[in-house]
């Protein structure tokens, strides 16, 4: 029964993603008019895929196969399919592959998106977007980190170009980050959220 159970969830969060997945034009990867169950099946987990990817930018291999509940060669399988058929692309980030829409983000969205998928380089970005200036000692005291974890993601996002290290820190293209954060809030987490509440108060904001 709670195998059943199990199948019958998966089968929703297939389906649920699926109508994102199934809207976009570029998704001809479905099964043909008759085709069998185990066709359905596969054409119901690569749209889910693409609507998980469209609503989850920056999402790395393991994170799309475990929220879908898919087996790793399965999501392997319609990965490949979906990267061949030009319906995803992927950037590489340290050990990661994150995956986009095809066409959709500049090569500055999808790295931001990356970091913004990785809880302290995400906590950094929130929390200078909210107060700007904010020092190392002020970051690591509110995301609960030390000032050398700090200083080291400053390090890397500023030679990613999401931060600037000149006097006081300052994310690059503001207005970008910020429209990226509240777009996609509900799939970062509640910093994320939070911010995406009072993104009107920080529309003028300027660095």
């Amino acid at each position: 029964m709670s195998g059943q159970r199990i199948d019958e969830d998966k089968r929703a969060t297939l389906r649920r993603f699926a109508a994102f997945g199934a809207a976009s034009p570029l998704v001809g990867l479905g099964a043909s008019e008759g085709a069998d169950a185990e066709s359905d099946t596969t054409s119901d987990a690569r749209d889910a895929i693409v609507g998980y990817v469209a609503s989850t930018p920056g999402a790395h291999f393991s994170k799309i196969r475990d929220d879908l509940g898919l087996g790793t060669g399965e999501t392997q399988h319609h990965l490949r399919t979906l990267l061949d058929d030009e319906v995803l692309v992927y950037r590489r980030d340290g050990d990661y592959k994150r995956f986009f829409p095809a066409d959709r983000f500049s090569a500055f969205e999808q790295v931001a998106l990356g970091y913004l998928r990785r809880r302290t380089p995400r906590g950094m970005l929130v929390e200078l977007l909210r107060t700007p200036g904010a020092s190392g000692s002020a970051l690591a005291d509110r995301l609960d980190v030390s000032r050398a974890t700090i200083s080291g993601y400053a390090r890397e996002l500023d030679e990613a170009g999401v931060l600037s290290r000149e006097g006081a820190y300052a994310v690059e293209r503001p207005e970008t980050l910020l429209t990226l954060v509240v777009r996609y809030a509900d799939s970062f987490g509640p910093d994320a959220a939070a911010l995406a509440d009072d993104a009107d108060s920080l529309l003028e904001y300027d660095p």
